[in-house]
C-alpha cells in the first residue's frame, strides 16, 4: 500500500467504532446496557501519533479484533469539551468502561503487546 492509499479512518470501519461526542458519550458508553468491555479511542485531526496507532492497528487488525472490545471513537480536536472532561493533555488516549464503571486509561500508543496486556488485566479485574 502506497502512502497515497493510506486511509487512517478505515480503521473506524474495520473495528466498527461508533462515534461519540459530548452529547452522546454517557448514553452510548457509560449508561448503555451490557457487560462488554468498551474502549474509547480519543484522537485528533492530523495527529501524528494518532495516525501511528491507526497504521499499526491496520497492520495488526486481527489481533486487535481478537481483543473483543466494543470500540468508540471521539475526535477531541473537534469536541474540546470532551477532551477537558477526561483531562487529556495529548492524544491518542484510550479510556475503558464496563457496566457503567470507568476502569482505566492508556495515554499514547504503547504497542500491541502492552495494550493487549492492559486489556487482559482489565478483564481479570486488575488495574
Amino acid at each position: 500500500m502506497s502512502s497515497g492509499d493510506f486511509d487512517p479512518d478505515s480503521l473506524f470501519r474495520l473495528l466498527s467504532m461508533r462515534q461519540v461526542d459530548s452529547a452522546s458519550f454517557d448514553g452510548a458508553v457509560v449508561a448503555a446496557e451490557g457487560a462488554d468491555l468498551r474502549c474509547v479511542f480519543f484522537w485528533g485531526n492530523d495527529c501524528y501519533n494518532c495516525n501511528i496507532f491507526k497504521a499499526t492497528a491496520l497492520m495488526q487488525i486481527e489481533p486487535i479484533r481478537g481483543l473483543d472490545l466494543s470500540w468508540f471513537e471521539a475526535n477531541v480536536y473537534q469536541d474540546e469539551a470532551l477532551g477537558r472532561r477526561f483531562g487529556l493533555h495529548g492524544v491518542p488516549a484510550f479510556v475503558f468502561y464496563r457496566a457503567g464503571k470507568r476502569l482505566g486509561r492508556i495515554s499514547g500508543w504503547p504497542g500491541l503487546g502492552q495494550f493487549s496486556g492492559a486489556v487482559e488485566r482489565l478483564r481479570a479485574g486488575q488495574s
